[in-house]
């Protein structure tokens, strides 16, 4: 391995500006495939605004931690007018292109307190 090659295993994850839309989720979640999150972050804080489909708009924020998996809270409101809350856990995945892939794993802490999954890819 050359001196100017870094495996994946080493690189730091950094999200700021990045884009992602979810390719799949729980069905008791509100994302859908036409809603999409812009990422960004300072040191170790992530926060992100996300809207479409279902979501008329919502926010999260987290930590990030040295491998890049992402602990956070968020609220949105969703198309009924309705005020939701849950937190989530994602872990990232950097797919044979080189973009991110993340695996969620959230609970709404509002609403019915269920749980579910989601995976996000980045545009």
């Amino acid at each position: 391995m050359s001196k100017y090659q870094i495996k994946l295993s080493e690189m730091k994850i950094n999200y700021n500006n990045r884009i992602f839309k979810p390719v799949s989720s729980s069905a008791n979640g509100e994302v859908t495939n036409e809603t999409h999150f812009l990422y960004k972050q300072t040191k170790n804080i992530i926060t992100a605004t996300y809207k479409g489909g279902l979501i008329e708009i919502g926010q999260l924020l987290g930590k990030v931690d040295e491998c890049g998996n992402i602990e956070m809270c968020y609220h949105q409101i969703n198309n009924k007018g309705e005020l939701m809350t849950g937190k989530c856990s994602s872990r990232p995945e950097i797919l044979e292109n080189g973009k991110l892939r993340l695996l969620e794993t959230w609970e709404w802490t509002s609403g019915d307190y269920s749980r579910g999954t989601s995976i996000l890819e980045e545009c």
